[in-house]
C-alpha cells in the first residue's frame, strides 16, 4: 500500500529513483514497477507468488516466458536486450530471460541490503549481479507487456545499452565490496 510518494525534483535517474524509494520504504515485500504504463497491476498475484510462498528472495517478471499477452514492437530492443542477458547470465551463472524487465519484486531486507551505485538504467545489472554475488534465490515468471513506441514516450536507447554493458562488467569483474554470499 503507498502512504507516500518520494519525489525527486529534478529526474535522477531509474537508479537513484529506486534508491530513494528503496530506503523510504516499510513493508517487508518491496514491488518495482516501471511508471511508463508497459506493465499491468494484474500481473502483482503472479510476480508476488514465489516471494509470499518463501520459495525466492527476488523474483523477476519476464517478458519473454511466453503464455501472456505482449504488444509486438522494436525488435533491436528485444535482440540488444537478449544479448545482455545472456552477457550478465555468462557472469552471474544464472539463466534469466529478460534482464531489463521493468517489474520485479524482492524481500525487503535482501534488496535493502545492497548499496545502489548506478543512478540510471545502469541499475538493472547491477541489481542483478549483486543478487547473484549474494546467492539469492531468484526465480522468474511470464507477466504481460505493452510496450510503447517514442511517439508514445518509449526513452530507453542505444546508449543506455550501453551503460548497461559497461554495468554487466563493472559489477561482476570488480572486488566483492562487503556483499556477503547468504
Amino acid at each position: 500500500m503507498v502512504d507516500r510518494i518520494i519525489y525527486h525534483p529534478v529526474n535522477r535517474g531509474k537508479g537513484a529513483s529506486l534508491r530513494s524509494g528503496f530506503a523510504a520504504a516499510t513493508g517487508e515485500i518491496i514491488l518495482v514497477q516501471d511508471a511508463d504504463l508497459e506493465y499491468s497491476p494484474e500481473d502483482y498475484p503472479v510476480l508476488l507468488e514465489p516471494l509470499l510462498s518463501g520459495k525466492a528472495d527476488a523474483v523477476f517478471g519476464s517478458r519473454f516466458m511466453g503464455g501472456q499477452p505482449h504488444r509486438v514492437l522494436f525488435f533491436w530492443h528485444m535482440a540488444g536486450n537478449r544479448f545482455l542477458t545472456l552477457l550478465s547470465n555468462i557472469f552471474t551463472n544464472l539463466n534469466l530471460t529478460d534482464l531489463e524487465t521493468g517489474y520485479k519484486a524482492f524481500k525487503a531486507p535482501v534488496i535493502k541490503s545492497i548499496q545502489i551505485e548506478e543512478d540510471r538504467f545502469g541499475v538493472e545489472p547491477e541489481i542483478t549481479a549483486k543478487l547473484a554475488r549474494m546467492g539469492c534465490r531468484i526465480y522468474e515468471v511470464g507477466i504481460s507487456y505493452s510496450g510503447r513506441t517514442y511517439a508514445e514516450g518509449k526513452k530507453i536507447n542505444w546508449k543506455d545499452g550501453v551503460r548497461a554493458l559497461y554495468a554487466i562488467m563493472k559489477y561482476n569483474l570488480q572486488r566483492h565490496h562487503g556483499i556477503e554470499p547468504r
